[in-house]
């Protein structure tokens, strides 16, 4: 079969690489995963997917920096030192829930991720600073809370943050298995929306002074 033909775009291309790897990754894991598959969902041929990445891990390990990249950028974009610290920290909890729940994807390939042992993320060398972004701007936001007499003090903003991740990703993660569980539809919007709106009445609830 031949080819589409695309521009010559390094950067077009490298992402429908990446795309079609984290589709594939997340599907079969690693160890399932086949480079021909990711070659041919790409539409490219396997010495470009070798000449960008190296190798199937090579190329997993991009697809993982990427997957994080992707919502440190969203957290970013949410600017949350503009906003008082109450309104900050729930937008930071429903933007968290939602991109879980709008690319399940990304909780797929930490799943598969942790059943490695977290071996690739381990090789990364610039992933600490990756995160301590977010973890300032999580303490800036308690910090200012506590200004106000709004929040408790102290808190740590790592086991916060892992508190709302956690809260998104376990319910997204198992949605399958607790919609047959409970006999109800976690994925209907009704749902979700339940959910999300429990997700920030527990955070506010942990952060609300004695």
């Amino acid at each position: 079969m031949r080819r589409t033909p695309y521009p010559r775009d390094a950067a077009a291309t490298a992402a429908r690489i990446l795309e079609a790897a984290r589709a594939e990754f997340c599907e079969y894991g690693l160890s399932g995963a086949r480079i021909d598959r990711i070659a041919e969902a790409a539409d490219v041929n396997k010495r470009m997917l070798y000449h960008y990445y190296g190798n199937k891990d090579g190329l997993y390990r991009a697809a993982l920096v990427d997957a994080y990249q992707e919502i440190r950028e969203g957290e970013r974009c949410l600017e949350l030192d503009r906003y008082p610290p109450e309104e900050a920290m729930e937008r930071l909890v429903r933007f968290t829930f939602r991109h879980f729940l709008d690319k399940p994807w990304f909780v797929r390939i930490l799943t598969v991720e942790n059943l490695n042992q977290a071996r690739f993320l381990k090789t990364v060398e610039d992933i600490r600073e990756l995160h301590s972004p977010l973890v300032a701007e999580i303490q800036r936001i308690l910090s200012r809370g506590a200004e106000r007499r709004v929040f408790r003090a102290p808190v740590d903003p790592v086991q916060l943050y892992i508190t709302i991740a956690g809260l998104g990703y376990f319910y997204v993660g198992n949605m399958k298995t607790l919609s047959v569980i409970f006999g109800r539809d976690l994925s209907e919007p009704d749902m979700t929306r339940a959910r999300e709106d429990h997700i920030v009445e527990v955070v506010r609830g942990y952060l609300r002074p004695d």
